[in-house]
């Protein structure tokens, strides 16, 4: 019979055992494939120690970025080198393939050895959660551990498929990601003010439709707002706007209609040349855009109209930039939300999304915010349907 519910590491004894964990090492990289930021290895780092702590052979299995094929800029080897600052006194080894590595490798895994195997994103199998691939890694390890929160959206073998052979259990990351984020959207604290930013509403048209019914505000900005702006019938001159979804945003707007939630969009923009950074741009109301302009920021009465409501708060969500935050000249919207979300202490407040997480890069702040999600898709995906792929495989 189907488990009900996860059991998490620091709900059962597991000691003594050769472990599988998929980590989340997916780490953003710099142009020379050097890491950028290493808080994705930082944040499976308690699940680490807790099972070392525990005598426990790892075995740990990871992808990095998205590689066709084998890549050698995305090997692991970069990963491991920053594990040895965070592990000290363990040897840890890249296993190259372990479908052709000798079986002595794992048999005889020292204590004092950790296996990370290589690019799991290598094995096309991965993606296809191939049923005898998954087996395979399976019989690498006694127990199956998931702590990789922001893969949970993905049916992959390393994710769902290697539950189906193992006693498989959450670790410390994953509990924490699950009922940080359910707390929050179950019962939240009233005002419920969710922020919705980024370029495509594709990916986040049923955020917003289940957001419509729990939120008591939706903050909408970004690439995402000027879809909005269209289907309300504003002209957008030449920002970037999925004019073929412009029905859906419509239909979202009068949905929201019938609902207590109030959906707020930009009531002035920034508008520039997003490829020039010197001219900060021009402010202008969303129903004066010039036929030739582009959309990049809020302006300064979208910023205070948002910044009241997030004061207001006590329970914020938070995914996507609020204009083109990759130009320094229209990151100023990004940035006014990051401090007023920073700046309410009395709200529980959750931000995620890689796009999301690379904006906020002040580090006086990040200890201001209640939880730093490290899921994107997952994170989005969790909040419309109350649960993942990744999730339901622990409870089988």
């Amino acid at each position: 019979m189907p488990k009900s519910k996860i059991t998490y590491l620091d709900e059962i004894d597991v000691k003594n055992k050769r472990v599988l964990l998929r980590a989340d090492f997916d780490v953003s990289l710099n142009p020379n494939y050097s890491i950028a930021d290493d808080a994705r290895i930082r944040n499976n780092l308690p699940t680490i120690n807790y099972l070392l702590k525990k005598k426990n052979k790892l075995i740990c299995v990871a992808k990095l970025d998205r590689p066709k094929g084998r890549d050698p800029k995305l090997s692991l080897k970069v990963v491991i080198a920053r594990l040895h600052q965070y592990i000290p006194g363990y040897k840890i080894k890249l296993v190259k393939d372990f479908l052709t590595e000798d079986e002595k490798t794992f048999a005889n895994q020292d204590a004092k050895e950790i296996l990370v195997l290589e690019n799991i994103r290598f094995y096309p199998e991965e993606k296809q959660n191939n049923p005898v691939f998954a087996k395979k890694l399976s019989r690498l390890a006694d127990v199956y551990v998931n702590d990789a929160f922001a893969m949970c959206h993905r049916s992959e073998a390393s994710v769902t498929g290697v539950s189906k052979y193992l006693p498989a259990y959450g670790g410390l990351l994953l509990k924490k990601e699950i009922e940080t984020i359910a707390r929050a959207i179950k019962k939240p604290k009233k005002p419920f003010v969710a922020i919705v930013g980024g370029a495509k509403i594709e990916t986040k048209i049923n955020l917003i439709s289940k957001l419509t019914e729990i939120a008591d505000y939706v903050l909408v900005g970004g690439g995402l707002a000027n879809t909005f702006l269209c289907a309300h019938g504003y002209e957008i001159g030449k920002s970037y706007c999925e004019y073929e979804k412009v029905a859906k945003a419509r239909r979202l707007l009068f949905l929201a209609a019938q609902t207590k939630t109030a959906i707020i969009l930009p009531l002035d923009v920034v508008i520039g040349d997003p490829d020039n950074s010197e001219n900060g741009g021009k402010v202008v109301k969303v129903s004066q855009i010039p036929k030739g302009a582009v959309a990049l920021d809020i302006g300064p009465e979208t910023k205070a109209k948002f910044g009241s409501i997030i004061a207001k708060a006590k329970t914020i969500i938070w995914n996507g930039p609020i204009g083109y935050f990759e130009n320094t000249a229209f990151r100023r919207g990004t940035d006014f939300t990051y401090y007023a979300i920073a700046e309410n202490r009395d709200a529980v407040s959750i931000v995620g999304g890689g796009d999301t997480l690379s904006a906020i890069s002040k580090e006086e702040y990040l200890d201001k915010i209640t939880h730093i999600s490290t899921g994107g898709g997952a994170m989005l995906e969790f909040i419309e349907k109350g649960t993942l792929p990744g999730i339901e495989a622990l409870k089988k």
